[in-house]
């Protein structure tokens, strides 16, 4: 499903990043890196600056002082139609509440993000209709996502955020909104796409989704990295 590699190379890379709205400040000098291949997992109290860095990463929000680079393209020199491109072409995003169109079925609303880049209507739909078969939902591809379960809404998301083949996949809360059953199934999604390669940055409060997915835990709070170590990923 992916064409991200492990060969180790830095897919992200923030080099002292500050964010400030007004008087706050929610990011506070963060460096970071994500090499290929990685599952990064960042956990840390609300307010502490978790969903700021996803959305600088994701090239939705600018840094007031530092740089953020992405598959070795600095995002500061993009204006905010190359913004917008990087994201359809480079970045793969997975939501707390799935995001997807409720007047399109499951296939036109995976179908629909390489339409957005270009790609024949034929040809994006039979990429979609792919990835649905992968990740075990090609008999729901004509239900509408009120018509789906919460699992399958995210599956469906899930294939939307792989359809360009992303080098990052970023996923915000992705069991969030889900039951337990669910939740799980997503986890083990998460964990079987980055096994293939599928280089990974989940932003969760959830300890369970961390062990099970990541091989390594980044720790926030009050807008800074204040700890970092490799996991022995749950069986």
């Amino acid at each position: 499903m992916s064409s991200a590699d492990s060969t180790g190379q830095v897919v992200v890379r923030l080099d002292g990043v500050r964010k400030e709205y007004g008087e706050t400040v929610a990011l506070d000098g963060v460096s970071l890196e994500i090499r290929a291949g990685e599952a990064v997992a960042v956990m840390g109290p609300s307010g502490c600056g978790k969903s700021t860095m996803l959305n600088m990463v994701a090239g939705l929000d600018r840094p007031t002082e530092g740089s953020v680079s992405v598959n070795g393209e600095d995002l500061g020199r993009l204006d905010e139609t190359g913004l917008a491109l990087f994201r359809r072409h480079r970045i793969g995003m997975i939501f707390q509440f799935f995001n997807l169109l409720d007047d399109l079925p499951a296939l036109d609303n995976v179908a629909l993000a390489a339409q957005l880049t270009g790609v024949r209507a034929s040809q994006a739909r039979k990429r979609a209709l792919e990835l649905l078969d992968e990740l075990g939902i090609a008999g729901r591809r004509d239900m509408y996502p009120s018509a789906l379960s919460g699992g399958e809404r995210q599956r469906v998301a899930v294939a939307r955020a792989l359809m360009n083949r992303p080098a990052l996949l970023l996923a915000d809360e992705p069991t969030g909104a889900l039951d337990s059953v669910a939740g799980e199934q997503v986890m083990d999604l998460l964990l079987d796409l980055n096994q293939i390669g599928q280089t990974l940055l989940i932003v969760t409060h959830d300890p369970q989704l961390a062990a099970r997915c990541a091989s390594r835990l980044v720790e926030f709070a009050d807008g800074r990295v204040v700890g970092e170590r490799s996991l022995e990923r749950a069986a």
